[in-house]
């Protein structure tokens, strides 16, 4: 959580916790024939609880006599002090907390603009300026949906309502008949705004594949279970260091990840969430001045 965000709403709770537990007293105060406005200034300017218990101890001529009446008050008014600033304390020891912000790496510079490729309704696709998801679909697509449903329902719904997010799903002209069908099931719910299938010859695809940086080659039919991440920049993103915690602590060699398999949910789930996740962040650093050139996993990459 940034810093700025827990600053905000530690005022808003504190806040409204504030003016609600002095609106209380205030009431109370009401109620036994005193000053509504003068308690209720008074809470906000020291605090509830001096003015409450004042007001309650001023109540009873023989306070032993009401004690149990007391007791009782008071645990009501713990309940309700634990509720409200609970998640304050929980906002302040965030908030002094120095966090190690990370960056996705670059594994891929310049990947080059998609300029053979068309949509459905004929229009051009961009990269610069998205953040997209670029996959390969084939010329079956249908054969195996569990590409599409994978990606749609593990990353795309997840960063629909993300600035400038995109899934590019490049297929040959070939595929159209299918695609239209695939299309039509992906969208049986909700249209698919952020989600273009883009149609090029066969070998403007194979091009598009080897822009980017992958060992595994591309299917005859054109497909892989690959997808790419490529930033705003058309910097291809991903890990440069895909080693777990135990392999780094046992000096296992460096090994990268520069692409995720779709047909894969831990990779979907655990690993490109993540990163997108990560990649999002850095933009919001970007615009409020605080981006850090760090790279992922820099200290282990030195060792």
């Amino acid at each position: 959580m940034e810093s700025e965000t827990n600053v905000l709403w530690y005022y808003i709770i504190y806040t409204i916790a504030l003016i609600y537990l002095s609106y209380k007293v205030g009431h109370y105060a009401q109620s036994k024939g005193r000053s509504f406005w003068l308690n209720f200034v008074a809470s906000i300017i020291l605090s509830p609880i001096p003015i409450f218990i004042t007001l309650k101890f001023s109540k009873f001529k023989n306070f032993h006599n009401h004690l149990d009446e007391i007791k009782e008050d008071i645990k009501k008014w713990t309940v309700l002090v634990v509720l409200f600033f609970l998640p304050v304390l929980f906002l302040l020891f965030l908030y002094p907390s120095k966090h190690n912000y990370e960056t996705l790496d670059i594994v891929q510079t310049n990947i080059p603009e998609l300029y053979d490729f068309k949509t459905l309704d004929g229009d051009s696709i961009q990269l610069e300026g998205h953040l997209s998801v670029v996959g390969f679909l084939g010329n079956s697509p249908m054969e195996d949906a569990t590409f599409a449903l994978n990606l749609k329902e593990l990353i795309y719904d997840k960063f629909l309502g993300f600035k400038r997010f995109q899934v590019l799903a490049l297929v040959p002209y070939s595929a159209k008949h299918q695609v239209l069908e695939l299309n039509k099931e992906l969208n049986a719910f909700a249209p698919l705004q952020y989600w273009k299938f883009a149609f090029g010859s066969d070998q403007a695809i194979r091009e598009a594949y080897t822009n980017f940086k992958i060992t595994r080659p591309l299917s005859l039919n054109l497909s892989s279970n690959q997808v790419f991440v490529v930033d705003r920049e058309r910097h291809q993103r991903g890990r440069l260091d895909d080693r777990t915690k135990s392999e780094i602590e046992s000096n296992a060699a460096v090994y990268p990840m520069t692409s995720y398999d779709v047909l894969e949910i831990s990779d979907l789930k655990n690993k490109m969430s993540d990163d997108i996740r990560i990649l999002f962040t850095e933009y919001r650093q970007k615009r409020k001045g605080n981006f850090s050139s760090t790279t992922r996993r820099a200290n282990d990459l030195k060792q």
